[in-house]
């Protein structure tokens, strides 16, 4: 058991190392993707995106938190695939109804 546990910690090690740092470069461009994506939920007046928060990782898109109805789940994915530099999107939005989270 001591071994298997040794072999996987060691495992876990070595994908860790073998993990490229991301450069200035790269870390501005997803900073740039994430702003722009923000800036266009925001500026959907049918959209209230107050609650969404915006993510990026090497043009993959994550949007989190919650929204008040189905339509903005549709319209919020779709906006953010929109923007010029997504490559995909990552939507963990959840649906807010009266008062508490619907699944």
């Amino acid at each position: 058991m001591r071994v298997l546990a040794s072999a996987l910690l060691l495992m876990f090690l070595a994908g860790c190392a073998g993990t490229p740092a991301r450069s200035a470069a790269q870390r501005a461009a997803d900073a740039d993707v994430t702003e722009r994506v923000a800036a266009a939920l925001g500026a959907d007046p049918t959209l209230f995106a107050r609650h969404i928060d915006v993510s990026a990782d090497d043009g993959v898109v994550y949007l989190e938190g919650y929204v008040w109805s189905p339509e903005d789940l549709y319209t919020a994915r779709r906006l953010a695939a929109a923007v010029p530099g997504v490559t995909a999107v990552n939507s963990q939005l959840e649906l807010l109804r009266g008062g508490s989270k619907g699944r």
